[in-house]
């Protein structure tokens, strides 16, 4: 399995930092490759198409000249069997039109399926991005260029100068922010969309293009396949939509505060800092990247070019002290004087700005003084006796008059009618004095409401503190242990916390035994419910990508509610321990890559219904074409029955068979389409076998159709019936029917027609080489005789039970 690629934070935007640049450089590097597979696939797409209506050409072709073709006769009659040879041609020519009529439709629509949704995501995403590259490339150097020379500024300058620059550069600090973010946001779009907007196109070609051209036995194999990858890219597609709109005003708050917070794991200050070098021939200005950690008063710097972001070599300094430089003790703006552990002397250092060099004094405790921005927090809604009655009236009034509305849940209501219904409920005055089985709510209103209360709770129902654990268990790839690990973190909730989501689940598992009407399953109920029951302390990118993991656990509550809550876990202490990584799932996706090969005994002589399904392609004229590039591989080959008419079905019980593996072989699965007056085989036989060794007897069917059975023809002048496997030089065998008897004349009424079946194949027993011939020279004998006496008057066939 490929590993992911870490997620871009937009707070790096603001950092840009060389890791920054290097995962970044690593999406560069993906959505190449993914540009260039969709040029490949259009390409190749194109090409396919083209093969295929040259062929389709060419079989039309081949159809007319079938049809243009017709045989003279000697005499002034045709009997039945010579009225059916004549007109063959034109039903072949009509069966070939008919086929390349369905083909040429998909041909048609191929383009429409499959170039041009591939050549607009192409285009439009992929393109889209690439120039979002351009501009975060061109903003980025017109900013780091800018702010060298803005640095390099004398602090002697007068001071509107010096506001000036300051300005010009903050103005294109600001732009390259915004132009990172963008950048970020897009490259990121793509790389999650692209999962369902290069399938889909695919998934949909395949479809048209298997319908004309699969049998119907491997077009129900892909099935299953297809309805599941169906459901699979329309859920991650609801993901991705869900996430796309977190992204969005995660990305519009970070424009507006790009420093609001710290995020655990990172160092208290991190950026860019210049460093005054001392060399023999004068002093210069290093560019170092350094990140602070004030607990360890670690501070790390790494010399960095902007350009290619390459690290050199990191050097990792204990801090003792910081002090801010005067102004008046050097020619340059924003210094700061620290001492460390490890070096002798003062180590002089530059910031970005004012405001940045503020900051890192305040982390570094150095003897500025701190300026704060009071950060006021907005009064949030509890988890309190108000909060469930709220719940529990919103629940009770869904169910009532609101459980078969299409689309509960996920149809928003408006704004205003939402603060107010809340303004009122929650009123200090009177709180939850609101019936909301008052025509003046409606259900939209009573579900939106619902849900901004549990989404604005101070702490989800779900808590922080579980969050990681029950992300942790949704990505796992054991259901079992998926589900005892989310049975176990239930029970470790709060009891005011569990309550609550045992309220809530057992009302969406209500809303889902409603889904014929209401259109919700447990997989819409954990798109809507995951980031309302659940969301990250944090508003990363990182934690917008374990939305759909959030979701899966709403959705596993939803489908297995009654094991969860009808007993606590046994050992509630602690989860499950998750199973290795590499051991096998207890549960696999459909696959059609790996599916076995179907055993099932290959019967000549059958309906077309019963050979419709095989494994290989047959032309008109019975070539075999296998649709695998192996070696052909030994079948077994079973005796037909020896049915009598009147006797009992032969697959009765008690019958017997015996099989005979050939290594050198390959059984020729021929089925003949072509049958007079359309009519279909109205007994299906060849199920049974029969015990000893000697020749097939005669079975029946209706004479009207009999099903020709091809034969192979060898060098030697004998009819076979298995083609020999050949080396890849050889020349295909062409394989022929057989000789068979004439119907008999149609002189009698058709109630007194015998019916009549083509002979089964010899050779269901253990046979040497020798005994095979045997076999065959008796089936030739049999035939023989039967041809001279098929058109005696009763129409009979004549015994061959030597």
């Amino acid at each position: 399995m490929n590993m992911g690629h870490p997620a871009l934070e937009f707070s790096d935007c603001y950092l840009d930092s060389p890791d920054f640049r290097d995962r970044l450089k690593c999406y560069e590097q993906e959505l190449e490759r993914t540009n260039k597979f969709i040029k490949d696939v259009i390409k190749d797409g194109n090409a396919l198409i083209s093969a295929i209506k040259s062929y389709s050409f060419a079989v039309q072709k081949f159809s007319q000249t079938l049809q243009s073709f017709q045989f003279d006769f000697i005499g002034d009659t045709l009997t039945d069997d010579e009225i059916n040879i004549a007109e063959s041609f034109k039903e072949f020519a009509e069966l070939l039109q008919e086929v390349e009529l369905e083909r040429s439709m998909m041909v048609q629509n191929a383009s429409d399926l499959l170039i041009k949704p591939l050549e607009n995501f192409r285009k439009e995403q992929i393109g889209f991005t690439k120039e979002r590259k351009k501009k975060f490339e061109k903003d980025g150097e017109k900013f780091y260029s800018m702010l060298d020379r803005h640095l390099h500024l004398s602090s002697k300058k007068k001071e509107s100068q010096l506001q000036e620059a300051d300005l010009q550069v903050n103005k294109e600090r600001h732009n390259f922010f915004e132009s990172s973010l963008e950048y970020v946001y897009q490259i990121q779009e793509v790389q999650e969309s692209k999962k369902f907007s290069i399938v889909e196109p695919v998934l949909a070609f395949l479809h048209a293009s298997l319908h004309t051209t699969t049998t119907v036995e491997l077009t129900q194999d892909f099935l299953p396949y297809k309805q599941q990858l169906q459901l699979s890219l329309q859920n991650t597609r609801n993901h991705f939509s869900s996430t796309r709109e977190e992204l969005e005003d995660l990305k519009k708050r970070m424009k507006e505060a790009p420093l609001t917070c710290k995020l655990p794991g990172k160092p208290t200050i991190e950026g860019y800092l210049y460093t005054q070098e001392k060399w023999a021939l004068g002093i210069s200005w290093v560019k170092y990247y350094c990140q602070y950690e004030k607990e360890s008063k670690m501070l790390r710097m790494t010399p960095v070019e902007q350009k290619s972001g390459a690290k050199q070599g990191t050097s990792d300094l204990t801090l003792k002290s910081c002090v801010r430089r005067k102004t008046d003790s050097i020619d340059k703006r924003f210094c700061f004087d620290i001492e460390t552990n490890e070096r002798a002397g003062t180590i002089t250092l530059q910031a970005l700005s004012e405001a940045n060099r503020r900051l890192w004094m305040e982390a570094m405790d150095g003897k500025e003084p701190i300026y704060h921005s009071p950060i006021t927090k907005q009064e949030e809604m509890e988890l309190n006796e108000v909060g469930f009655k709220f719940v529990r009236k919103c629940i009770n009034a869904v169910e009532t008059k609101g459980i078969t509305t299409e689309g509960v849940y996920r149809t928003v209501g408006s704004n205003i009618q939402v603060q107010k219904l809340l303004n009122a409920f929650f009123d200090p005055k009177c709180p939850g004095d609101v019936d909301l089985q008052n025509s003046d709510w409606d259900i939209k209103t009573i579900t939106s409401s619902l849900k901004f209360y549990l989404r604005n709770l101070a702490e989800p129902v779900m808590t922080y503190r579980l969050h990681k654990e029950l992300v942790s268990a949704a990505k796992s790839e054991n259901l079992d242990y998926r589900l005892g690990a989310i049975h176990s973190l239930v029970y470790k909730l709060p009891e005011k916390n569990r309550e609550m989501l045992e309220l809530l689940i057992r009302h969406l598992v209500n809303v889902c035994e409603h889904s014929r009407e209401n259109l919700m399953s447990p997989s819409n109920m954990g798109v809507i419910f995951g980031p309302t029951l659940m969301r990250a302390q944090e508003d990363t990118v990182a934690a917008m990508m374990n939305i759909k993991f959030q979701n899966i656990v709403v959705e596993i509550l939803i489908e297995h509610f009654d094991k969860i809550y009808s007993s606590p876990p046994e050992d509630s202490a602690a989860p499950p321990v998750p199973p290795p990584r590499v051991a096998a799932r207890r549960h696999k996706p459909i696959t059609i890559s790996k599916r076995p090969l179907r055993e099932r005994p290959v019967f000549y002589g059958g309906s077309l219904e019963e050979n419709q399904g095989d494994s290989h392609d047959q032309t008109p004229n019975g070539t075999i074409i296998p649709n695998s590039t192996e070696a052909p591989k030994p079948l077994h080959r079973s005796r037909l029955p020896t049915q009598r008419a009147g006797e009992a079905d032969p697959g009765r019980p008690g019958s017997e068979s015996k099989h005979e593996q050939y290594s050198e072989v390959v059984v020729g699965k021929l089925v003949s389409k072509l049958q007079d007056g359309g009519a279909k085989l109205a007994n299906k036989a060849a199920n049974g076998v029969v015990t000893g060794t000697t020749a097939l007897k005669t079975s029946v069917l209706h004479a009207k159709r009999p099903t020709l059975r091809p034969m192979i023809y060898s060098k030697e002048g004998e009819y076979d019936t298995f083609t020999k496997a050949r080396s890849p030089g050889d020349k295909p065998v062409i394989t022929r029917p057989p000789v068979r008897p004439p119907d008999p004349p149609c002189r009698a009424p058709p109630s007194q027609k015998l019916e009549q079946k083509p002979e089964p194949i010899a050779g269901g027993v253990e046979e040497t080489p020798s005994s095979v011939v045997a076999s065959r020279t008796k089936f030739f004998e049999t035939a023989s005789r039967r041809t001279s006496s098929s058109s005696s008057p009763q129409g009979r066939l004549p015994s061959d039970e030597s």
